[in-house]
């Protein structure tokens, strides 16, 4: 499978302006299943995917009245989809990469605070693994994705 293969799921590639013309990316939205563009990647999908299990966990540090735990795991896992979502809206795929770039770093940040959390027993280890295998695929999803943009 190529590299465009693994983060998109779509036609489009990059910031979007190459192959404006052709007549591929003039679908209307009754064609189109999504309403905007990031929402074809798989980058955003697996991100999506994995933000609801992340978000139920900041809902259990809130029970253990470690808010600070929770308030910031909210805030990176959320950046995640946020800057790929943001970033499919750049003008240039060097933009876009650096939102990706982001993207990647925040995947980074959720990975620490899990090993974190488990390191300090607020979180069991065995709980926390399956969501680190996840952001490590994650993680490697947005730098095959980043690659494939012009530079």
């Amino acid at each position: 499978m190529g590299q465009k293969a693994q983060g998109a799921n779509s036609t489009e590639q990059g910031a979007g302006r190459r192959g404006a013309g052709s007549a591929k990316s003039k679908k209307t939205m009754t064609e189109r299943e999504n309403q905007f563009r990031f929402q074809d990647f798989e980058i955003w999908k697996k991100g999506a995917s994995v933000s609801g299990r992340l978000f139920s966990l900041a809902e259990d540090l809130d029970k253990k009245k470690l808010f600070r735990f929770a308030e910031q795991l909210r805030s990176a896992t959320l950046s995640i989809t946020n800057n790929i979502a943001e970033g499919s809206g750049s003008v240039s795929d060097a933009d876009f990469a650096n939102f990706l770039n982001t993207s990647r770093r925040s995947v980074f940040e959720v990975a620490n605070i899990l090993m974190v959390l488990s390191k300090n027993s607020y979180v069991p280890a065995g709980e926390i693994q399956t969501l680190l295998t996840e952001l490590e695929e994650e993680s490697r999803m947005i730098l095959a994705f980043r690659r494939t943009l012009k530079s």
